[in-house]
């Protein structure tokens, strides 16, 4: 954890010249400015201003001033840049000019979530497991629709021409002190999975935001394009974000659990943001009905055969167009109730949910069709009424954001 003081004297002693002051807009899409390094006293005493009404989400001509102010434990040298003159990344908190944090910082609302928890006496660590797909580029180095390889699950070279690249991945992750815990080949031609081990969740989701600025970097180093679409490939795997939650306290669990089986469909829209989410949704291992089970992968959560550190659960339906802060955030809140209102967790539904006859689901609840329909049950919900604000719905109803 660096201080204000040791960013300054890294910043002098290790001939760094340009620093990169990074955010994300609602939808989680990564912005920065570079500031030469002279001006990073000023960044941190004052911060820097910016046009937030060129960000999507953010606000409009009549209040466009917001200012970023840079966490200094966040620094991060990007190994791919010169090592003379080096250039490092810190991600910003956002806030007003009177000093405030801004609503729609989703970082800050991922903080604010931690402390509700804690305050409520819940402690967890998150992970994330994302799935993508690698396609070829065409000599302008534009993407095509041709996957890179035509590689199964967990196939090795040269059947898996992906291999190397995620080799370089991780690699430049652990550069930056990122340590992802595997990765492989998924089933879908081209797809490739890299998945990190939980740990606090604002630091999760840190790193969320920076793997896929980095395998998108790496993947144009090679030439190819990273694509994190839930349904990229028709007929074939989606790409999901598939979200493990640890809980300090295991006695918690099963009403964290049946907090968000009660409130997920309110906030699926969030987790699965465009319309081509839905089209993932219900197929291919991907979930549909609001259930949960040990060790079943069609289920929504999913309870691995794990024990010790890793014990936890997992959700299976976010994709990796989602925000991550406002993901873990509306998670937490969501369990955080269950935890509070004492809910009791329903039966497990011990059934391939992909197999089973229609009469076995017919009456199962089942998250929302289509973004429409997410969009319509998050207005309803109290989870988003009671945490999040009314301009980030609006975003989200107004951008249906696609690649």
């Amino acid at each position: 954890m660096y201080s204000k003081e040791d960013v300054l004297e890294y910043i002098e002693s290790e001939d760094v010249k340009f620093i990169k002051l990074a955010f994300c807009d609602v939808f989680g899409r990564q912005k920065n400015i570079s500031i030469l390094s002279t001006e990073l006293n000023r960044a941190f005493e004052y911060g820097i201003s910016f046009d937030a009404s060129a960000i999507s989400g953010f606000s409009d001509e009549a209040k466009s001033d917001l200012f970023l102010f840079p966490d200094p434990s966040t620094i991060e040298v990007l190994p791919w840049r010169p090592m003379q003159g080096k250039v490092v990344r810190m991600i910003c908190d956002i806030k007003n000019p009177d000093g405030t944090p801004f609503e729609a910082d989703t970082r800050n609302i991922l903080k604010n979530a931690v402390s509700f928890a804690k305050k409520n006496g819940i402690e967890l660590s998150m992970g994330s497991e994302f799935e993508f797909y690698l396609f070829k580029t065409d000599d302008d180095g534009n993407p095509t629709e041709e996957p890179f390889d035509n590689a199964g699950y967990f196939d090795i070279a040269p059947f898996d021409r992906g291999e190397n690249v995620r080799r370089e991945i991780c690699l430049t992750l652990e550069n930056m002190d990122i340590y992802p815990e595997s990765s492989h080949h998924e089933e879908g031609p081209g797809q490739n999975e890299i998945d990190f081990k939980h740990s606090d969740p604002l630091s999760s989701a840190d790193n969320a935001i920076t793997f896929k600025s980095v395998t998108q970097t790496i993947a144009a180093k090679n030439g190819l394009y990273a694509s994190f679409m839930p349904k990229p490939v028709k007929n074939s795997s989606g790409n999901g974000m598939h979200i493990n939650i640890s809980l300090t306290d295991k006695s918690k669990q099963d009403s964290f659990i049946a907090g968000i089986l009660e409130n997920i469909a309110g906030i699926t829209a969030f987790l699965n943001p465009i319309e081509q989410s839905y089209v993932r949704l219900g197929e291919k291992k991907a979930p549909f009905y609001i259930t949960w089970a040990e060790g079943n992968r069609s289920q929504l959560i999913r309870i691995p055969a794990e024990s010790g550190e890793r014990s936890r659960f997992e959700l299976r339906s976010p994709d990796p167009m989602a925000n991550p802060y406002l993901v873990y955030a509306l998670l937490i809140y969501a369990g955080a109730e269950g935890v509070i209102n004492k809910r009791e967790l329903c039966e497990p539904c011990n059934i391939n949910l992909y197999s089973a006859d229609k009469e076995k689901t017919e009456n199962l609840p089942s998250l929302p069709k289509t973004f429409d329909e997410a969009i319509s049950l998050a207005k309803d919900s109290e989870i988003v009424k009671k945490y999040m604000p009314d301009s980030i719905l609006e975003a989200f109803k107004k951008n249906n954001k696609s690649e």
